[in-house]
């Protein structure tokens, strides 16, 4: 496939960045659709300024927010509203969740900064029987329908912005100023993982750079 010119990629690299918007709170409606209208106990992984953590709580009886950052989670306590059921808490997602099990367990761009295997494994562990597990992750482009789909989400990025933002420039969005580092692993391989360590997930590669699997733990 012909890479675009490096003039185009540059005039549309300035136009994304005077035109911002949140690539992961795209999938968050996405999200809600794969869950029950009424859950018991969620878990959100990753939940940086809790904007996901505060739509899950529309729908759960509690929700635990989990982020590494401790000065991102002072900004996502003081946007939610008080007497809200959600709790946000500073910890490591492998070694420092808090106990489950959880009916829902979110996990929104975070996956690729862990190890993949190990973290799956652990969120099937909290996962209560009949619970629901949803990514939304980052993979690096390695099929031709990746390649595809990562051409077609530029231009396709570019209007999006344009129109979330009224065809005027705009500051970057508060959800989008932690530190990213890119997907090292294949959408192959992230695949094939999944499907080893979560018989029956389903993937979906998707627009603007995710992927998005769920997957739904049998009820005992």
């Amino acid at each position: 496939m012909k890479p675009l010119p490096s003039r185009v990629i540059r005039a549309l690299d300035r136009f994304n960045a005077a035109h911002p918007w949140d690539h992961n709170a795209h999938y968050h409606r996405w999200i809600m659709r794969q869950l029950p209208r009424r859950v018991g106990r969620a878990l959100d992984v990753g939940c940086g300024s809790g904007d996901l953590a505060r739509l899950l709580a529309t729908r759960a009886d509690s929700v635990t927010a989990v982020d590494a950052d401790p000065d991102i989670l002072v900004r996502a306590r003081e946007q939610t509203r008080p007497g809200a059921p959600v709790t946000f808490v500073a910890a490591d997602a492998l070694t420092g969740l808090p106990p489950g099990p959880y009916d829902v367990i979110t996990c929104v761009a975070t996956l690729h900064h862990l190890p993949f295997a190990d973290a799956l494994a652990h969120f099937r562990r909290h996962l209560a029987p009949g619970g629901t597990l949803v990514v939304v992750g980052l993979s690096r482009p390695q099929t031709l329908a990746d390649h595809v789909l990562g051409a077609v989400a530029v231009p396709a990025n570019a209007v999006v912005g344009w129109c979330r933002n009224g065809g005027r420039p705009a500051p970057r969005p508060a959800s989008m100023t932690a530190a990213t580092r890119p997907a090292t692993m294949g959408s192959r391989e992230v695949a094939a993982e999944a499907r080893r360590i979560l018989p029956g997930a389903r993937m979906r590669r998707r627009l603007f750079w995710r992927y998005t699997l769920v997957f739904r733990r049998g009820a005992l």
